[in-house]
């Protein structure tokens, strides 16, 4: 090799690692699959050895394209720092930040309570991903991600966003037109609305099966909206944390609450690497200030 490779081409190679797929690596990048291509082509001419199995189902990473990995992503560390740094004065974040989070946890815990970040950080954007499962953080996908499940391995900076309660929820009309329920063992005769079950982004999200007996699961969804809108037609019973039921709104309300509950966490994780960045630390705080600053979207209190 007579010369080292162009870090554009490295940039090609981590997303293409990222993506599995040329036309994938090509939405990210903004540019056609054939310069995907090209550029690794061109990256293998030069390091004299190919960096990826080209199989139906995608590109998948060789021996030597594993090893070539991590250099390329501390290089890509290196640039995203220097990048943050030549921007401008670190008083204020600028650029965007890419976070994933659950669908009810996004829209009506994070998206509300925006604008104060904004104020102080004008030039910050950020890319707020609804996914119907959790952020893959290990391709890039997202810069940071709340999710149910903190990675086991890996090089991530993870902490305990909240400690919250799934409830147990009905409309009024449901409770008028079936058996009362005065403890847990009355709940066998009634049905539920859940999620669809072999579709679970996590199996914290099984918590039914916790009462007992096997549930009669009438109408099942992937994503909690979904669920409460049913609940709230009288379709059944829904678990549903507290942040999903809106402070006054009548259309649900709370059965056996003192008997009946599901503790569960939200983990914070962003790669090592991109931690370091200012704009995604300043997310990362803000969201760790909104789960301080309102409890009560997490549990009784």
């Amino acid at each position: 090799m007579s010369e080292l490779p162009e870090w554009t081409d490295l940039r090609y190679f981590l997303e293409l690692a990222r993506a599995g797929t040329l036309s994938g690596t090509a939405r990210r990048l903004g540019v056609e699959h054939t310069t995907v291509a090209r550029r690794i082509q061109r990256l293998e001419a030069e390091l004299k050895t190919p960096l990826f199995d080209r199989r139906r189902e995608g590109y998948q990473l060789t021996e030597l394209g594993q090893a070539l990995l991590p250099h390329a992503e501390a290089m890509e560390s290196a640039v995203l720092a220097a990048a943050e740094q030549l921007g401008g004065p670190q008083t204020a974040a600028r650029g965007a930040v890419r976070l994933g989070a659950p669908e009810v946890f996004g829209t009506l815990v994070v998206a509300p309570r925006m604008l104060a970040l904004f104020e102080q950080h004008p030039d910050l954007r950020v890319h707020l991903l609804q996914l119907p499962r959790f952020a893959n953080l290990a391709n890039r996908e997202a810069d940071l991600g709340v999710m149910l499940d903190p990675p086991e391995s890996g090089r991530f900076v993870v902490t305990r966003l909240v400690d919250f309660h799934y409830y147990l929820y009905a409309a009024p009309a449901y409770l008028a037109a079936h058996p009362p329920i005065h403890g847990r063992d009355d709940l066998e005769g009634h049905v539920f609305v859940d999620y669809v079950q072999d579709q679970l982004m996590s199996a914290g999200l099984n918590y039914l099966d916790e009462f007992g007996f096997e549930p009669q699961r009438r109408f099942c969804c992937t994503g909690m909206l979904a669920q409460y809108e049913a609940a709230v037609s009288g379709l059944g019973l829904v678990m549903a944390p507290p942040y999903a039921v809106a402070a006054g709104d009548s259309r649900l309300v709370r059965v056996l609450p003192e008997k009946i509950r599901a503790e569960r966490s939200l983990w914070l994780v962003a790669p090592t690497d991109l931690f370091r960045l200012r704009r995604v630390r300043v997310v990362w705080d803000h969201l760790r200030r909104i789960a301080e600053q309102n409890p009560g979207l997490f549990r009784s209190l």
